[in-house]
């Protein structure tokens, strides 16, 4: 049986502050905007806010540079606005997580600065850096043919010191040298423990098993052919040392405070892998965020060469990521939505005009009854999509992107037919999905701000808004109300209760059961804008008592065993 605590019970909502709320008619959000949602989000159902990073920082991955962890980006606000964000969460019975970003820094902050100075300088080795390397005609190469994330090498020449030193993102994001004690204690001093001390009740951590990349650093296998620089994550993931920093990370901070943490976890595709970080035998991380729901679809090189999955491949997945936990001592997560991840009704169900109320209340349900901690993002719960058809090149801002498509001019000297292709990618699954501006009502730039925001808004904030949700009783909104409020009540069945997957090979509904002791929940949705029937399994069909608990038609015609295109119910069969 799981041990019950607030991190597991609570309701997360993600806020990415560039794009929540400007209070101050800069055009870019900010803390005092957070602020004044405090009361909307506490009655929306949220437990626990999630902040992403508000550290001081040059912005170049928008805000994932921190160049001091210990202030805040101006344009966000102050440190006495944290503070009073820290306050405000806590009097409203609300917990607060920030972004924990270690894997690197800004090469803007003092640390870096020092790092590059000199090769004698104490912080030196606070940093990953390595001699080039020089081919038989005596070019200088970087020490290895590691692709970065965000593309190009992730070596970095410094002309200065004649080194390269590692970035697995942007140049601008120097990694840290995490096999250094001195460092791994600055750290924790710094960006960890100056937050719990003020209050913070733990972190969503970036990138938690990219901190022990061996001292090697081997060239990546050739995957394509075609490139001199090849993605290789097993190379710089779950390295050696791994668990080792994220126990002495605990035992040195985490321990000491009643906190809670979760673990960004990409490319780590096994379930014993994944179970090793989040064993409470064993402490390192409370539970972790896992990709492969929101991984569907993107290409396996370049995500933005996305290709097609049938419903099943879907339900395969939520299947094996919920029983990961089953019969253990681990936690898990439930989510559909992030600032790296493009809109769930877009991505998973339909988002034509017809269809988007529907659909996002078929995903409400959906995620809600699924076992593990409920994590939102911002916009979500009145379901924004992503952005239009008509969008171009020039509409993105986001730094993954723009790099991709200066990727696809150079390879395909300019190809009509493959920029195409790419913004197409870009449009499916980018990241700029996730930012544009919350829609707060029907006024000029959403009601986010009294200016032109920083990032265009999307054109159909005036049928998509907050405001016009608050007062409608078949909203988004309002849907994502009760269902928050159901899976509290049933909070046993709907958080910790058993899953199993029914009918895995329909191609059109999505069938599952949670069970808990004597509760037995069934979730039956249709994944199709047709009619179609739903698999009942036997024990659970004629001879019960079923008892609609939620559904998200609107004619509240039910009819038993069948469901309308994009329909759900919750039923508790007796």
């Amino acid at each position: 049986m799981h041990q019950r605590t607030w991190w597991k019970d609570g309701t997360v909502y993600q806020v990415w502050p560039a794009s929540y709320k400007d209070s101050n008619g800069d055009g870019i959000g900010d803390i005092q905007g957070i602020i004044s949602t405090l009361d909307y989000l506490k009655d929306l159902g949220v437990d626990i806010l999630w902040v992403s990073p508000m550290y001081d920082s040059p912005q170049t991955d928008m805000g994932y540079d921190i160049s001091n962890y210990e202030d805040i980006y101006p344009k966000y606000g102050s440190l006495a606005d944290a503070e009073a964000l820290i306050k405000g969460c806590h009097d409203r019975g609300m917990r607060i997580i920030f972004d924990l970003v270690i894997n690197h820094t800004s090469d803007q902050h003092a640390w870096f600065k020092h790092s590059r100075s000199s090769k004698d300088n104490p912080k030196r080795d606070w940093y990953i850096w390595r001699p080039a390397k020089y081919d038989k005609d005596g070019n200088r190469k970087p020490p290895n043919n590691w692709r970065a994330h965000f593309g190009g090498s992730a070596w970095e020449w410094d002309e200065r010191s004649q080194e390269y030193f590692l970035h697995l993102f942007c140049p601008e994001q120097p990694d840290l040298n995490w096999e250094n004690p001195i460092t791994r204690d600055a750290v924790y001093a710094s960006a960890v423990k100056f937050w719990l001390d003020k209050g913070v009740d733990g972190f969503r951590i970036d990138t938690v098993n990219m901190y022990s990349k061996g001292t090697t650093l081997p060239d990546a296998p050739i995957v394509d052919p075609s490139a001199e620089l090849q993605f290789g994550p097993h190379l710089f993931c779950n390295g050696p040392r791994m668990h080792e920093f994220l126990r002495e990370l605990y035992e040195k901070v985490l321990r000491h405070y009643d906190c809670m943490t979760v673990g960004e976890l990409p490319h780590t595709p096994d379930a014993p892998s994944v179970l090793r970080y989040i064993s409470a035998k064993d402490p390192m991380l409370n539970m972790v965020f896992q990709f492969d729901i929101v991984d569907l679809g993107q290409g396996s090189d370049y995500k933005f060469e996305t290709v097609p999955y049938p419903l099943t491949t879907l339900k395969a997945t939520i299947a094996r990521l919920q029983t990961l936990i089953t019969g253990t001592d681990a936690w898990t997560t439930a989510f559909l939505e992030n600032h790296d991840q493009a809109r769930s009704i877009s991505r998973f169900a339909s988002d034509t005009p017809k269809n988007r109320v529907r659909s996002g209340k078929l995903l409400a349900m959906l995620l809600a009854t699924l076992t593990g901690t409920l994590y939102m993002y911002q916009g979500q719960e009145i379901g924004m999509i992503n952005v239009p058809p008509h969008w171009q090149a020039d509409d993105f801002k986001d730094i993954e992107a723009i790099n991709y498509l200066s990727l696809v001019r150079a390879r395909s000297h300019n190809s009509p037919t493959a920029l195409a292709a790419a913004i197409d990618g870009i449009r499916a699954v980018g990241r700029d999905n996730a930012r544009t501006p919350v829609q707060w009502d029907s006024s000029p730039h959403a009601g986010f701000s009294t200016v032109e925001p920083w990032m265009r808004v999307h054109d159909d904030y005036p049928s998509i808004n907050v405001a016009d949700q608050v007062v409608d009783p078949n909203s988004i909104l309002q849907f994502w109300k009760r269902i928050l409020r159901m899976r509290k009540d049933h909070r046993d069945c709907f958080i910790y209760g058993d899953f199993e997957m029914f009918d895995p090979t329909d191609e059109h509904t999505l069938t599952f059961s949670k069970t808990w002791e004597g509760e037995r929940l069934l979730v039956c949705l249709n994944f199709s804008a047709d009619k179609r029937s739903v698999f009942v399994p036997d024990g659970w069909g004629a001879e019960r008592e079923w008892e609609v608990l939620m559904e998200n038609g609107e004619d509240g015609n039910e009819e038993r065993g069948w469901l309308k295109g994009w329909e759900g119910r919750i039923y508790r069969v007796r």
